[in-house]
Parts: structure tokens; sequence; C-alpha cells
């Protein structure tokens, strides 16, 4: 039974979702929020630095919109991320916003979107303000994985506000490294797509890394242990999956995906995604014959996903050292999301025929589970959804 908001009688109840559902196909009013382009006249106040490497997403903000309009939606729009998204929200009567967006500039972009939706009223789909930034600087996500015993890479940060980084002297650099000489990866705390990653053979190379990293980005550099071994990636969302028609309500996060990134001879780091397509040859879908590093993948992913309090989808990336012991680079925040296409596809996309799962149910999934969420420990502030369920 559905009841008004405004009724103390109303109870969401899961088994009923595909009827809500239902019901909203012709109500629910979804914006699509891509990245917004500083440059172009209105979108901002004044022109500023973006840390992050740039990118508008709009073209994968427009294949999410056609998924949720094959899907059923009839009211979806697709908007730029900037000054103007709190009024074109306004006048467009949006009820819900998927975030696709990495900002539009300033530091800590990721969140900046999501604080403005909060402060709105606007729920969304994507990571809260403080799981936003946390996850997409590195460095405060690495962090917070020791703090929950989690490996991560042996790592320190540095700026140029410090003074020249010299190796050899900063009590930092031997607690963080020990003995440890090299080599080690060099790259922004924040940003995407393998931008301003260096390797650095030899502890004498660091310090103009670190240079080269801040005159790139204006923002601080992480130093991080080299691991020699293998390098995988996994996907992982909430409990609410939609596959074969079905909706289900999974005890666990949803991890899937589970790839080996298939490194080129000359290859010491993955190589930028602007750089070179994420091909079917560069992604290797892990089957049956590594059942149990398969599950390590799994498990590390689920247990990240409940120690931060997700909401949304994230892609861990993972590296092991030597000797195959696991350790957790990054979690990409706002993984892509890529439709994929004939030998091209994205490497969160990559696994779902192994769930049973095409890219449309992918969407699906991830906007029913967040509504999910809204309506079993939100529901006073989404009156305005509750009421479309009447």
């Amino acid at each position: 039974m559905v009841a008004t908001s405004n009724s103390n009688s109303w109870h969401y109840d899961f088994s009923l979702l595909p009827q809500y559902l239902d019901r909203l196909f012709a109500k629910l009013r979804i914006a699509v929020v891509f990245g917004g382009d500083c440059d172009r006249p209105g979108s901002v106040i004044y022109k500023t630095h973006n840390p992050r490497s740039w990118k508008s997403y709009e073209i994968v903000a427009r294949e999410i919109a056609k998924a949720l309009t094959e899907i059923g939606f009839q009211h979806v729009y697709v908007i730029p991320d900037d000054m103007n998204l709190p009024e074109q929200l306004k006048q467009q009567k949006i009820h819900l916003v998927w975030l696709n967006t990495g900002g539009v500039q300033g530091y800590n972009p990721v969140c900046h979107t999501p604080a403005l939706l909060e402060m709105l009223g606007m729920p969304y789909i994507g990571h809260n303000p403080l799981n936003s930034s946390t996850l997409d600087n590195k460095h405060a996500f690495k962090r917070e994985l020791q703090s929950v015993g989690i490996q991560t890479a042996p790592f320190m940060t540095w700026h140029p506000s410090q003074g020249i980084l010299q190796p050899n002297l900063p009590e930092r650099f031997s607690i963080a490294f020990g003995e440890y000489r090299g080599p080690f990866v060099v790259k922004p705390v924040s940003g995407r797509a393998s931008l301003h990653v260096h390797f650095v053979d030899k502890i004498e190379g660091l310090s103009q890394a670190v240079s080269e990293v801040h005159q790139a980005t204006h923002n601080t550099a992480l130093i991080e242990k080299y691991l020699p071994g293998r390098e995988f990636c996994v996907a992982v969302c909430g409990y609410v999956t939609y596959a074969k028609g079905c909706f289900t309500k999974n005890a666990k996060p949803f991890a899937f995906s589970t790839v080996e990134r298939v490194l080129e001879s000359d290859e010491l780091i993955f190589t930028s995604m602007d750089k070179k397509a994420i091909t079917a040859d560069r992604g290797r879908l892990m089957g049956a014959e590594e059942p149990e590093l398969k599950q390590q993948l799994i498990d590390l992913a689920r247990k990240i996903y409940w120690e931060f309090s997700l909401n949304s989808l994230v892609r861990i990336d993972v590296r092991s050292d030597g000797d195959g012991e696991l350790y957790v680079l990054e979690a990409n925040p706002k993984p892509d999301l890529k439709y994929p296409g004939k030998n091209v596809t994205s490497l969160v996309a990559l696994g779902l025929a192994e769930y049973g799962m095409s890219y449309n149910d992918l969407i699906f999934s991830l906007l029913a589970d967040r509504l999910d969420y809204l309506l079993t420990q939100h529901i006073e502030i989404i009156p305005h959804i509750v009421d479309l369920l009447d």
C-alpha cells in the first residue's frame, strides 16, 4: 500500500520496488549532470584553476541518459555543471540528479556539486561531499585505508611550499619507506586517467618528478613505492541489482568486473585512457583459473564499500608486489560508464555479462539502489519523490 509523504502510515516495502518504479517512469524528472566548461561564457564568475585534469564527460552523460530513457523514464535531461545548474534544476522541476561530473574548477572539485545539491535539498546518485573528496584525494583515501587495516602501497606527500624535496633528510621519508630507495611512482594527489604519473627509478629523481607534478597541477604530489607485480581493478556498487528482469537486494555490496589490466612490455604503469582507449585486449576478465585471487579482489572491494559507507559506484585499483601480495592503490569515485561498443568498453562494463547484466541493467541497478537507500534511510528528505508514488 502506498500513501502520501504526509501520512505516517506510509512504509517502504522493497518487494514493491518494481511497482514504485512503474509509477516513477512517467513522473520522475531526472537530470544527468556532466562537467561544465569554465571557458564557456556565463559558466563561472571568475575563471581559476583546476588541479584535477578537467574533462566534461558529456558523451557518457548522454549515454546514461539514453539508457534511462530506454529503461522507461520519460523525463530525462542532460545539464552542464556550472553556476547555472541550480536555476536549470528549478526550471526543469528536477526530482533526482545523476552526477557524472568531476567538477568545473578549483580545488577538490569532485565534491563541489554534491555539496551544492546537499544545500539545495536535491537528492542525487553519486557520493556525498566527504566521500567524493576522500576518494578523489589519493593520500586521504590511503590514510583511511591504513586506519581500517587495508594494505596500500607505502607513500608520502610533498608540496614545494615545504621546500625542495631532499629524500635523504626528511623524517617522513624514513617513516614511509625505511631503507627503500626505489623505484617509485610520483603522481598528483587528485587526478584521473593516469595523467601526470611518473615512474622514478632512483631516489635522486624524486625532486624533479614532484616539481613537474606541481607545475602541471599546482597541487601536492604523492610519492609511492613502485610495486612490480600485476595490476587489477574491480568495480563495486550498492546492494540492489537488476538482472534478468528481476530486482534483488543482496546481503553484501555488488562487486563485479574483476579485471587484470594487461600491461604492454614497455608499460610499467597503466597508460592513460586519453592516450590509449580501453579495449578488450587491455583488460583481461578474470575467470575460473584463479578463483582465490578473484575472490580476494571481490572481498577487498566489498570491505572498502562497507568501511567507507559508500552509496554509489567506485572502481578499486589494486597492484601486487613481487610476492603476489595485494595492495590497494586508489579508488576512482567516478569510474567511466561508457556504453560498450565494438572493441571499446570501460573497465566497469567489461564483466557485466558474467552476472547476466547489460549496460542498461547496471544503470537501472544504480538508480534503484539509490532510491532504495533513500526510501529506507532518508525518506523524510525526499517527500517530493514519495508524493510521486501516490
